[in-house]
């Protein structure tokens, strides 16, 4: 039973989320959960092992991101807003007395785009802090009389921008993807002089809250949802201990959430060129056959209009970037993946055997669609057993230069 003076976390943490309503249009219910549970995490980041970025990222200004930043600082304890700062700031920021800050990073495609140069430095700031071990080394001093010192970074930070983020910073973040409200969205007009003193409360209230549950969720495991593991349990853990720990509908609201942005995040961001390769290979080339010319892959791969091999440095995919490509995973026997000789009854061709990409699409390709095996077997060019390749399909205007003077084998 609560104490008579016990702090509703549920009912606190709706007034949070109805906060956000009013003044952000996020896409999706789950993203509404997620800011909430985010902003609650950030008053017990000392608990956590990890604390996850948030990052409202959109295509297009003007689709609210930095509006949810400024709902985002006035609920969150010690937060420093800022557009452009230096590594060695923040990191002495971090470092300091007065307590971990939570850092808004907003305009932060700046960091990451063609022109970075030394903000380059900033990635590492973002990467190290997602985690309390992470730090940097420094020299400290003047002159000569200089001394190495650890840097702390383990901070909650708030990022919005336009585009994407890198892979690193991505696969850390819960990612809210902003669009431009649509007209029949509407949101009240945000006056800072009026509405900040109802976030702080809200904020203080929230602080209240954590020092009643500290010691609960420092202990807490959360129980992960089926097929969350690895990098995303380590971004949702944080979150999920807030939830339990919170009660009411919002543990199973979290879990739902954490699903639901997970895919999301899978289906929105673009899979590594070797990922990708190995993903198409398996569901849109092979298809069932057990072996595959080189010829005959490079043929389907560029059938893909929808993929890049088309146009890879401007050029198509070739026979040796394909090798490349591959020969950076492995075999099951752990040797480099390699093209090998293919009998036919037309010749000898290098190509590729699914026995040897096996292991890799186990390890790398996310799980096949139900159907990819069927509809890959009527489309594609096969060979099983040493049959020869069933070239139905018209000529590829974008062929390579290796591709077309391999010799087409057919029945």
């Amino acid at each position: 039973m609560n104490a008579p003076n016990a702090i509703d976390g549920a009912a606190l943490l709706d007034e949070v989320e109805a906060f956000h309503r009013r003044f952000n249009v996020f896409p999706t219910e789950a993203a509404y959960i997620a800011v909430a549970l985010w902003d609650a995490h950030t008053h017990l980041i000392d608990c956590f092992e990890t604390t996850p970025r948030i990052a409202f990222l959109s295509p297009e200004p003007g689709s609210g991101k930095s509006r949810a930043l400024e709902i985002v600082e006035l609920l969150t304890p010690r937060p420093v807003a800022t557009v452009s700062a230096s590594a060695n700031a923040l990191y002495r920021l971090v470092d300091s007395a007065e307590g971990l800050p939570t850092v808004l990073f907003d305009e932060v495609d700046t960091i990451f785009g063609p022109k970075a140069g030394a903000d380059e430095a900033l990635r590492g700031f973002l990467n190290a802090g997602y985690r309390r071990i992470g730090g940097a080394l420094r020299c400290v001093g003047e002159g000569s009389n200089q001394n190495a010192q650890v840097f702390n970074s383990y901070c909650a930070v708030a990022m919005a921008g336009l585009g994407s983020l890198p892979d690193t910073v991505l696969t850390r973040s819960v990612i809210v993807r902003m669009r431009k409200r649509a007209p029949n969205e509407k949101v009240e007009p945000y006056r800072q002089r009026i509405h900040e003193k109802q976030g702080h409360a809200l904020r203080d209230r929230l602080a209240k809250w954590a020092d009643t549950v500290r010691d609960q969720v420092a202990q807490a495991w959360p129980a992960m949802p089926d097929g969350v593991s690895d990098r995303p349990a380590d971004v949702w853990e944080p979150l999920l201990a807030v939830a339990d720990a919170i009660g009411g509908d919002w543990p199973g609201r979290a879990r739902a959430a954490c699903l639901e942005l997970i895919s999301a995040a899978h289906d929105n961001d673009e899979a590594s060129l070797g990922v990708r390769l190995l993903t198409d290979l398996r569901d849109k080339v092979f298809g069932g056959a057990d072996r595959m010319p080189t010829a005959a892959i490079i043929e389907c791969l560029l059938r893909m209009d929808d993929a890049p091999w088309g146009d890879l440095d401007d050029k198509p995919i070739n026979s040796r970037t394909l090798a490349r490509l591959l020969g950076q995973y492995v075999t099951p026997a752990n040797k480099p993946i390699k093209p090998r000789g293919i009998r036919t009854p037309s010749g000898f061709p290098k190509g590729y055997y699914a026995e040897d990409l096996a292991d890799a699409w186990t390890r790398y390709c996310p799980p096949s669609p139900e159907e990819s095996a069927t509809s890959a077997t009527s489309a594609t060019p096969q060979v099983n057993r040493g049959a020869s390749v069933a070239d139905t399909a018209a000529p590829i205007r974008h062929m390579s230069a290796e591709a077309a003077t391999q010799p087409t084998l057919t029945h």
